[in-house]
């Protein structure tokens, strides 16, 4: 009678305990534990921007109001480029990347990617004084050939001083007898001649014909006098033509800036402009006003906000925009997160939240 009595309370603890167990597996409970999402960020003004308490920004607002409404704790991991977040995410080193990452088929291969929710594109970035600089002019001239002529007027310069001394020393008692102070006043001689047409009060020792001479080198001075000047204006004329960046067709054979691993940098390759990468807009833009480079490439929302808080650079964004394009928020392959989040973005776009959030950054 004992065996059967132990038997059945044996059975009723086991009992008990299999159903705390499932109890404490409650979806309330296994919620309460979940694990803090790693948030992969890429400052990109006004998307994601520095904050003194973090960070702010359209898709930080847009992110952590979703977040927690689905109940997600997280921490947020800076990347310096956009390739460097999106290789992040295909290893899944972070759960979600969130900025203005555009949505392409090269992405899509390698992550997932949420519904779209926000409308994009790329535009040019110029700079509003930039002109033709030295170096460009020298590289203008050296292009149409006109250095290679003006090194044969520099020998013929050289050699017509050289002849012009030794002509003076012999006929000319008082010419100076110094080789130095020879040289000197035959070289200015020969450059007033070149470079003004007009040639300085010379003795007339022979004449006539001394006088014959003398014109005719005044002709020739003239002559390189007008090369010059025209060579030089034609060359600065072309680079001012060809400088204006209105519009993309405009871009083919100028350089062009993008960020590092962006769409802008990607069509540009495409392209064959051989674009020069950089980290950020910052960057970007200072080398665009220091004059290495041409144009930037990158998203439309982003240049026009750079320029409309930036009113005292001297930038302007330029033409229509180009290579439409879509942002989501990236994901590793088969994370159980794209689904919840892709019906909380229909539902902001459907309540209004994603437009309220865009006037509040482009409001007109």
């Amino acid at each position: 009678m004992i065996a059967p009595l132990r038997f059945l309370v044996l059975v009723m603890l086991l009992v008990a305990t299999s159903v705390g167990a499932a109890y404490a597996q409650t979806p309330d409970s296994a919620e309460a534990g979940s694990p803090t999402l790693r948030v992969g960020l890429y400052v990109s003004p006004p998307f994601v921007m520095e904050a003194e308490d973090g960070y702010t920004g359209m898709a930080i607002e847009l992110w952590e109001g979703m977040a927690d409404d689905l109940g997600l704790t997280y921490r947020y991991e800076v990347f310096p480029t956009f390739a460097g977040l999106v290789s992040a995410t295909e290893t899944s080193s972070i759960d979600v990347a969130v900025t203005n990452l555009t949505i392409t088929r090269d992405r899509a291969e390698r992550i997932e990617f949420t519904h779209p929710w926000f409308d994009a594109g790329l535009r040019i970035m110029v700079h509003d004084e930039a002109g033709a600089s030295f170096s460009s002019v020298i590289q203008g001239l050296s292009t149409s050939g006109h250095l290679r002529a003006y090194a044969w007027i520099g020998g013929v310069i050289v050699l017509a001083t050289l002849i012009l001394t030794l002509f003076d020393r012999r006929f000319d008692k008082n010419f100076p007898k110094g080789w130095r102070d020879g040289v000197a006043e035959s070289f200015y001689s020969v450059m007033s001649v070149a470079t003004s047409g007009r040639s300085p009060s010379r003795k007339n020792l022979f004449g006539w014909v001394g006088r014959i001479w003398q014109a005719l080198w005044l002709v020739c001075g003239v002559a390189v006098l007008a090369y010059v000047t025209s060579s030089v204006t034609s060359v600065m004329t072309t680079l001012a033509l060809t400088s204006d960046i209105n519009e993309v067709e405009d871009l083919p054979g100028k350089s062009v800036a993008a960020f590092e691993g962006s769409v802008g940098e990607g069509y540009a390759q495409m392209q064959g402009l051989r674009p020069r990468a950089f980290a950020n807009v910052d960057r970007a833009v200072d080398a665009l006003i220091a004059g290495r480079v041409d144009a930037i490439i990158a998203d439309a929302p982003v240049l026009e906000y750079y320029a409309h808080t930036h009113p005292e650079q001297p930038v302007s964004v330029v033409g229509a925009i180009f290579e439409p394009d879509k942002y989501g928020f990236g994901l590793p392959d088969n994370s159980p997160l794209v689904r919840p989040l892709t019906i909380a973005l229909i539902g902001a776009h459907e309540g209004g939240e994603i437009e309220a959030i865009r006037a509040r950054y482009f409001a007109e």
